[in-house]
Order: C-alpha cells, then sequence, then structure tokens
C-alpha cells in the first residue's frame, strides 16, 4: 500500500475563505446605482490537486419585489469556478463548462474535490474544462465568519460564546420569522436563477448549447430535469430560451435526470418539518407565506443550521490537527440541540442513548476521529450524509446498534446498508482514524462486528479525510446547506398540482440531449440501478462519495467519477 498517498499538511493560520485575494472583476459592470454586477474572487487552496485555479463568483441578481424584504447579498448568485491554471480567463473559450445544482442541504463547496480532479484530468489531457458549483440564493443567509477564522476554539466561541472575528459579531440562526422572502424560492426561482446565471456570464445561446453540460448530485438532477423541460421567455413557440436549448449535455451523480423525486427516496429523513402534502399547493404555500409552515427544511437532531455549522467546526479541527486529541467535545456549550446531536450520533444502544451515559466527551478521539464519527458510512445513521473516509483504530470497537441494530433484514435505506461501529472504551485509548488508503494494510486490526462480518475493507473506502475537511472547513461557500428552502421540496412532492405542471414546457427536453448517469454503487439507488440509462457504477461509494473521493482509488484505477465527467465532456455523445 502506497502511504505516500496519506498526505498531511500543516495548517497555515488562516482558512482559505480569510486568504482570499481580491482578483480583477473580470467582465464586471456596473448596474443602474453604479455598483459592480459582478465580482470574481480567487480563492488559495491546499488541494494537492495541482494545477487547478478556484475563484468565488458574484453575478447581481435581484429578485422581484414581491418576495419582500430580504439581505442585500439575497440579491446575489453565487458559485465556485474550477479551471485550469493555463486555461483561458474568458470561461466562453473554455473547451467545455460542467455547470452543476448541488443536492439537498448541500452546498457549493461540496463538489470541490470531483471539480478539481475532473479539471485536473482534462488538463493533463490537453483539454480545458470548467466546473461551475453553483450555490443555492438563501445561502446568503450563512455567516462563515467563524469557520474563515482557521481556528476551532476561535470559531466556537464566534458562534456561540459572542466571540469577535476582525471586529464581527455573530448575529445568531435566522429564524422563521426573518425568513418570509424564502417562501417563494421554489422550483420555478431555482431553474430561473440557474437560467439567469448562465445567460448573464455566457451571453452567447449558441455557445451555450455548445459549450455547457448541465447536471447535478441527489436532488441536483430533478432540478436538471426542471431546468431541461422549462420556458424561459413565457412563449413556448420560441425555444431558444428552452432549458435544453442551454446545455450541450446533462450530468447526474447519484441522481437521475428527471422531474420525480421518486429516484431519491430515502434521502429525507421522517422527521424533517416537511408538511403534509396532502394539504394541496394552495395550502401549503399559504402555509409558507404565513409563517405557519417553516420556510426553511430542518429536523431536531443533526439537520439544521446550529448542527450544520458544527460540521465545519469538525473540519477545521482535522485540518488544523489531524491526530491531536480533540477537545471539541467539551468545549462546545451545552444544549438541547447538541446535546441531542451528540446523543443520536454516538450512541452504542438505546440505553446508552437515553442515559447519556457514556457521552461521546467520554472518550478520547483524535480531531480526524471525531470526523470520521461525523461523516463516515461506518458512523453516522443517514445515508444521503454519509462518504467512505476510512474506519476507527487505537483501540476497541463495537457494533453501534442505535438508532437501528446492525444485521436487521428490515434496515430502513435512509440508514444506508454498511454496520455501523463506535469505540467501545471510555476514557480509554486514545482512538485515531485510519484513513480511506490505509485500510488493509499489513498493521490494520480488521475490525469485525459481533457477527463476525468485517465492517470494512479497501473496496469499501474511496474518500481521503483530509481533503473531506479541507470541504468542510476552507471553502468560502458553505459544504452543507444551512437553509434549505422549504418549497422547493414541496414543489417537487406536488409535482402533479397544476402550479408545478406548467412548468414542465418541453417535456423532450428530457431526452433531447445526452446524458452521464454515474451512481454510487452503495448509494441511494443501490439495488434498483436504472439499467435503460447505461449508467456508470462506482463500486463501494457512498452517496457523497461521488463527489468528495480521491484521484487515486485503493484499487490504484484513476478515480470513476471524475474519469466519466471528463470522457463526456470530450464528447457528450
Amino acid at each position: 500500500m502506497n502511504t505516500s498517498r496519506s498526505r498531511r499538511r500543516t495548517w497555515r493560520g488562516a482558512a482559505p475563505a480569510v486568504l482570499l485575494t481580491v482578483g480583477a472583476f473580470t467582465g464586471a459592470a456596473p448596474d443602474a446605482r453604479g455598483e459592480d454586477a459582478r465580482s470574481e474572487t480567487v480563492v488559495t487552496s491546499t488541494s494537492p490537486v495541482e494545477g487547478v485555479t478556484e475563484s468565488v463568483v458574484r453575478v447581481k441578481s435581484p429578485l422581484p419585489a414581491s418576495f419582500g424584504a430580504r439581505p442585500a447579498a439575497c440579491d446575489w448568485l453565487s458559485y465556485l469556478r474550477y479551471r485550469a491554471a493555463d486555461a483561458p480567463a474568458d470561461s466562453a473559450d473554455a473547451d467545455r463548462i460542467l455547470v452543476a445544482q448541488p443536492g439537498i442541504l448541500e452546498g457549493a463547496g461540496a463538489f470541490d474535490s470531483v471539480a478539481r480532479n475532473t479539471v485536473a484530468r482534462a488538463a493533463e489531457q490537453g483539454r480545458h474544462i470548467e466546473f461551475w458549483a453553483l450555490d443555492r440564493r438563501s445561502n446568503c443567509l450563512e455567516d462563515r465568519t467563524g469557520i474563515a477564522s482557521g481556528d476551532q476554539h476561535t470559531a466556537v466561541d464566534y458562534y456561540y460564546r459572542g466571540g469577535q472575528v476582525e471586529g464581527r459579531t455573530f448575529a445568531g440562526f435566522v429564524g422563521n420569522d426573518r425568513l418570509g422572502w424564502m417562501a417563494g424560492l421554489g422550483i420555478e426561482r431555482t431553474v430561473r436563477d440557474q437560467y439567469d446565471l448562465l445567460t448573464a456570464e455566457l451571453p452567447d445561446q449558441r455557445l451555450r448549447e455548445e459549450k455547457v453540460l448541465c447536471g447535478g448530485h441527489s436532488l441536483g438532477g430533478v432540478i436538471t430535469g426542471y431546468f431541461a423541460t422549462a420556458d424561459f421567455d413565457g412563449d413556448p413557440a420560441t425555444t431558444a430560451d428552452a432549458g435544453h436549448h442551454q446545455c450541450a449535455g446533462y450530468f447526474a451523480l447519484d441522481t437521475t435526470v428527471s422531474t420525480s423525486l421518486a429516484d431519491l427516496s430515502g434521502s429525507i429523513p421522517d422527521d424533517t418539518n416537511l408538511p403534509d402534502i396532502g394539504l394541496g399547493y394552495g395550502v401549503v404555500q399559504a402555509g409558507l407565506d404565513s409563517g405557519v409552515l417553516p420556510r426553511s427544511l430542518s429536523a431536531p437532531v443533526l439537520l439544521n443550521p446550529e448542527t450544520m455549522t458544527l460540521l465545519a467546526i469538525a473540519g477545521l479541527g482535522a485540518v488544523q490537527d489531524p491526530g491531536g486529541e480533540a477537545d471539541l467535545p467539551g468545549y462546545l456549550p451545552l444544549n438541547t440541540n447538541i446535546e441531542a446531536t451528540n446523543r443520536f450520533l454516538f450512541s452504542e444502544d438505546t440505553a446508552t442513548f437515553l442515559t447519556g451515559s457514556p457521552a461521546v466527551k467520554d472518550f478520547r478521539l483524535t480531531n480526524e476521529a471525531i470526523l470520521g464519527a461525523l461523516m463516515d458510512d461506518h458512523s453516522v445513521p443517514l445515508a444521503f450524509l454519509q462518504s467512505s473516509v476510512g474506519f476507527f483504530d487505537g483501540g476497541p470497537i463495537v457494533d453501534k446498534n442505535f438508532p437501528v441494530a446492525n444485521g436487521g433484514d428490515q434496515q430502513p435505506g435512509l440508514f444506508g446498508s454498511e454496520y455501523k461501529a463506535i469505540p467501545d472504551q471510555p476514557r480509554g485509548p486514545l482512538y485515531t482514524w485510519r484513513n480511506y488508503d490505509r485500510v488493509g494494510d499489513p498493521d490494520d486490526p480488521g475490525y469485525r462486528s459481533a457477527d463476525g462480518t468485517p465492517f470494512t475493507d479497501a473496496g469499501k473506502e474511496v474518500t481521503d479525510i483530509q481533503e473531506l475537511a479541507r470541504s468542510l472547513a476552507e471553502q468560502p461557500l458553505d459544504f452543507t446547506e444551512q437553509y434549505f428552502p422549504t418549497k422547493l421540496v414541496t414543489d417537487l412532492q406536488l409535482a402533479t398540482s397544476p402550479q408545478v405542471k406548467r412548468l414542465v414546457v418541453h417535456p423532450a427536453g428530457l431526452t433531447a440531449n445526452p446524458t452521464l448517469t454515474v451512481l454510487a454503487g452503495d448509494g441511494l439507488l443501490a439495488g434498483r440501478v436504472p439499467d435503460d440509462l447505461d449508467p456508470v457504477v462506482a463500486e463501494g461509494y457512498q452517496h457523497l462519495d461521488v463527489l468528495t473521493a480521491a484521484p487515486e482509488q485503493n484499487d490504484g484505477r484513476p478515480e470513476p467519477v471524475s474519469t466519466s465527467l471528463t470522457e463526456f465532456a470530450r464528447d457528450p455523445r
């Protein structure tokens, strides 16, 4: 096993979100009020993937007055732009541009690894590909200041103890009473935002139809389906504006390009605050408008703005001091949300969950092990948050039989198929993390479940935990999504209602262009792969791995997702 692939980097004193260097405002144009309508800022990155330039682009695109009061930042659209370091400065001169919609509860930062891998692979072949990772408009509400400090304690103090970073104080997580404008952020606005961004950045429609590949991850595949079938000028007879005429092809990452949520069953937890769709479109919309229904999707544990921020804070620790003993569980303040989340994620069984003992703070864990416990497919019991980043090490490991027992015949798809594991000795040894490319090495203990089943093997591990940590902690646009618009999901759940059906103006748009479908072998569609789409199946991958996998895999072969995207971009047929 080539251990050189487990690169370790020293923290450079601050996250690249702080180390942003202001680049030229390429293509900037003043709007009617004399303000710059576009900004592009170069992002300094510690990624080991060389030869790729990243920048964060913001384009002014004010919402209609009907949306009501909102922060000024929410009148801008943002995306992460990746291109080869020696590529043309103008996107219109690229050989191909991949434009990616994020999945549910997902931000642009989640695409960092697959974007870099794809751009670098194409550059090795002498072609210049750009990858645009889109951020949803509602991500304008996120405050990354504490994360951007580059220090875990500073971040905790900023978000929880009134600490200041560069003179700024956290205003608090945004409550439903301040999200009235989000009641209108449904599928129609989402695809309109993509269209407005594309036409602003690439004004020539013929160029868009020739060079742009439209796609996404998870829910992003459904959004792409609606984009492909949409009409943007209000006249179905004029088709230059139709969604499918903005793309040369489509790509789907552990999803399908469609206008149905059926392929993503199990991706939305049952305990989220989604309203009963039996109420009908009008009643749901009235509830969102009035605030009776929550305008942002959340759940009691893990899936809310506070706990999404904790994932990035954990990533900071893993980047700062990977093998150092973590003090995050004890440094965090005690509140109901954090306590419930810790119990849900770090309880061996139901009794432990109910009593809270032993708690996560009773174990000695490295910073990498903390992040692994939060994100690895053998620990976190939510399939759409799982990645294959390695395994616990350093002490006895036992089955994690909460919230469901290992090996059961009726294990819900929401929890994933992998056996879950947990450290077994509180106040005992320092539990470390064995990275993806060290699983199966001669010194690997080969941990097994109580029934003798190996928890994992080298073929099941594909993501470098350091790259996952960097994507969580160092990106100027978030990996996760703190304020996901409820209306976006309710619109899709109510797809047969007249208000949503009318958006599918050009249904033939779904098949008007060639499509690349790449599925995670152990992802959301595992066991029900749509063979008619001739998908590429990335064996051993979980749902997030299609975005986060390392460029070099344990079997020595090239990473299949970025390889497939590169080939599709060369000739999308």
